[in-house]
């Protein structure tokens, strides 16, 4: 039975600032390398078939972070988005030493606007608690310039459908590298959350949510580590 993997990314140096970062490519913070060693022995217990992240620095890097920890594991990374990258920087015959890793920015972090890389606490000061948690957490509102929950769940699912359910029917173990929001917007589809309860899920940084699944892809069990 096919298993599905969902990593959000380890803690970013936005992150550890308290910044907003949404499409802001930054980096990781330093002294990952604990959890690092915990989430890959976690994962790699199984075979991991295929990985999809997405562009951002942060995911990719996780991505790198954890294969290193794995045992002979090299990515290969798979440009699924419009362009050269996709033309001329894609190689598909890979040897067991190899894992694809496929990237699209449909999976890429909500974006949050006018609001990216502003501090968060400076933020509810000038816009108040309750407006900026609704920026934060509500399924339809939408932080200025920015997009909402229901916007990511407009790209991701389509992206999810297309590509990562194809490979899940096929037997395959799946692990999806990404960021809050655009894991937020997966574990709707396959958990089929309702709008209202959505609000209410959060992922840690580096937290991982294992769903085993049927043939038919119901869901079976889920864990979170």
């Amino acid at each position: 039975m096919p298993k599905l993997f969902l990593l959000r990314h380890l803690k970013s140096q936005w992150n550890l600032e308290n910044r907003f970062s949404g499409w802001v490519d930054v980096p990781l913070m330093k002294d990952t390398e604990k959890r690092v060693k915990e989430i890959t022995k976690k994962i790699f217990q199984f075979k991991i078939d295929a990985v999809y992240s997405s562009p951002l620095y942060r995911n990719q890097r996780t991505v790198g972070k954890i294969l290193e920890f794995a045992d002979k594991k090299y990515p290969i990374f798979v440009h699924l988005d419009k362009g050269r990258m996709k033309d001329w920087g894609n190689f598909r015959e890979l040897n067991k030493n190899y894992i694809p890793v496929f990237l699209s920015e449909a999976l890429n972090e909500r974006c949050y606007g006018k609001l990216q890389g502003l501090d968060k606490k400076e933020t509810i000061k000038k816009y108040g608690e309750k407006l900026v948690h609704l920026w934060r957490r509500s399924y339809e509102v939408v932080p200025p310039g920015g997009e909402s929950l229901k916007d990511v769940v407009g790209r991701t699912t389509p992206f999810y459908k297309k590509y990562i359910e194809k490979d899940l029917k096929l037997g395959k173990n799946i692990l999806v590298v990404s960021s809050h929001n655009s894991l937020r917007a997966i574990l709707k589809y396959v958990e089929k959350t309702s709008n209202e309860d959505i609000v209410n899920v959060e992922i840690p940084f580096a937290g991982l949510v294992i769903y085993d699944l049927d043939r038919s892809l119901k869901l079976k069990k889920k864990t979170i580590i």
